[in-house]
């Protein structure tokens, strides 16, 4: 009997992004398997399954939007499912040694790719269909992409999709299957291949050139629907180039067109010189292309196998989410960086002081809880720091609660657990959570709660070294302070020349909600508040 395995809690994530599917039909998986990776504009995660067995059908596709209490998939006892396999008759064999699929049961058609010309091993860049969908004769299955066309598959027949065999990434060929059928009439016998004005449909689309748009893996990442990468196929605009405005940086139609419209070229045609101003680069051994931005030029990579030994690594999943939304807030948030310094000598007087009853009762009492506290009067005296810019860039919405974000350095990347009501709590109470939530942010045991709510964020290389930096905001907050290492300093003071340790700080914030002024008014703030522990109490 089969039981369905849905979403379990992932906290306030609602509609959140299919990227990745981890099982097919016939594994047998075991509990705590991953089944999805799941993405947001905050997080990623890969559900595991509650229960073991063989997949029996998948009901999400890539680029499904699920929530709590989705069906993931179907699973059949593994027991019931290994009976099921032993009694089925012998797989026929085809040319070449290939095993056909069993024969499908009455009313079932499997849905083959047609006649595509030349095309071999053709890369699958958008499943256009799911399990359940009711489709009609001619409706488009899958959009392959080649290096020289895009072509869209349409189906032969219409009738109910049972069971998708194919994904995003996967490559094809003439014969490959794509997804079975619930055709009503349909039987065993009936021959699954394409329609005359299937197959003519397809030699149309792959006759016409299509513009490149860029790496095929960047293309198929891009955050985007599947109507706007058509567009930008048609169009021809690399969506890798194009800044999303939609929800958490989606790519729309108008950002689409509008890039477009800009006199970009994502990839020029032959024959059809750049017009572009050609801009200084680093190093000659870069290449680089111009699109979008004002002319902001992407560097690409030469063959550096020419020049000696190389290898690629893959970056960690949360490497890559990094990328994305750091290189996305860079080009859309005009950030400005202000430098400061604090007298922290009294401040650190009185940590030293507290530290040993700290670790008696269990926890690091270390000087980022007082940034913390700091940081929660500096957004009460300057509410605009713990403001967020509306979706319509007229308005503000002006956050009462005071919620930190920390990045932690774990061996998988950055991450930006966020700290609670930072302003109701005492500095031995933050300092508790502050080392319970970076153990779990090491271990990657974080849950997605865990890194929601941000209003402001701090990031220390305190305990690495360096003398400055500038952060980049961590949009859609609109200010970071970044932290380095202390300084001990000689100063005169009062008429006397005295030892004092100096903390630098260096606040980055959005120019279109603050100004420079404020801007240094806050930080000043700042500077007030960790110059004595009093004055946190302010």
């Amino acid at each position: 009997m089969s039981k369905e395995i849905k979403v379990p809690d992932i906290g306030d994530f609602k509609a959140v992004n299919v990227i990745e599917l981890l099982v097919k039909v016939g594994d047998t998986i075991k509990i705590d398997d991953p089944l999805i990776t799941l993405e947001s504009d905050k997080a990623s995660m890969d559900i595991p399954a509650s229960h073991g067995g063989v997949v029996e059908a998948i009901q999400v596709s890539v680029g499904d939007k699920v929530s709590e209490g989705s069906v993931i998939l179907l699973l059949a006892d593994a027991a019931e499912a290994s009976v099921n396999v032993a009694a089925a008759p012998a797989q026929p064999k085809v040319a070449g040694g290939a095993a056909q699929a069993a024969a499908p049961v009455a009313g079932v058609k499997e849905i083959k790719v047609p006649d595509i010309g030349d095309f071999k091993s053709v890369s699958v860049i958008e499943v256009l269909v799911q399990v359940g969908d009711v489709i009609k004769a001619e409706d488009s299955l899958i959009t392959l992409e080649s290096d020289k066309a895009s072509m869209e598959i349409p189906s032969p027949k219409g009738g109910k999709v049972k069971e998708i065999k194919i994904a995003v990434g996967d490559k094809v060929s003439e014969g490959s299957p794509i997804l079975l059928l619930e055709v009503e009439g349909a039987t065993p016998a009936e021959a699954p291949n394409a329609t005359p004005a299937a197959t003519a449909a397809v030699a149309t689309q792959a006759a016409a050139p299509v513009l490149s748009v860029g790496n095929d893996e960047t293309f198929k990442r891009a955050y985007a629907s599947p109507s706007v990468r058509r567009i930008a196929r048609e169009l021809g605009v690399d969506l890798a180039q194009v800044a999303g405005t939609g929800p958490s940086g989606r790519i729309t139609e108008q950002d689409v067109r509008g890039f477009k419209a800009g006199g970009a070229v994502a990839a020029p045609v032959a024959a059809a010189p750049s017009a572009a101003v050609s801009m200084p680069v680093a190093s000659s051994n870069s290449a680089t292309t111009t699109a979008g931005m004002g002319g902001v030029q992407f560097i690409t990579q030469p063959d550096w196998s020419k020049f000696g030994a190389v290898e690629t690594v893959p970056m960690s999943r949360i490497g890559k989410l990094s990328a994305k939304h750091l290189h996305r807030a860079w080009l859309t948030v005009p950030q400005v960086t202000h430098f400061d310094e604090a007298d922290i000598t009294e401040l650190e007087a009185y940590r030293s002081s507290m530290k040993d009853k700290a670790k008696a009762m269990g926890f690091n009492f270390t000087p980022l809880v007082f940034m913390m506290k700091a940081v929660a009067a500096g957004l009460k005296e300057f509410p605009k720091f713990n403001s967020a810019l509306a979706d319509d860039g007229e308005n503000l919405i002006q956050r009462k609660f005071y919620n930190i974000g920390i990045a932690v350095d774990t061996p998988d990347g950055l991450v930006v657990p966020v700290i609670k009501d930072v302003d109701r709590k005492g500095l031995f109470e933050l300092a508790r959570e502050l080392g319970d939530i970076s153990k779990k942010a090491r271990e990657g045991k974080l849950k997605a709660a865990d890194m929601q709510g941000g209003c402001f964020s701090i990031s220390s290389l305190g305990g690495i070294g360096g003398t400055n930096f500038t952060p980049i905001v961590n949009a859609p907050e609109v200010g970071i302070l970044g932290l380095t290492r202390a300084q001990e300093r000689l100063v005169r003071k009062n008429g006397e020349i005295v030892d004092r340790l100096i903390q630098p700080l260096a606040v980055s914030y959005d120019h279109r909600v603050i100004d420079g002024a404020y801007a240094a008014r806050f930080v000043s703030h700042l500077s007030f508040v960790l110059s004595d522990v009093r004055n946190l109490i302010l």
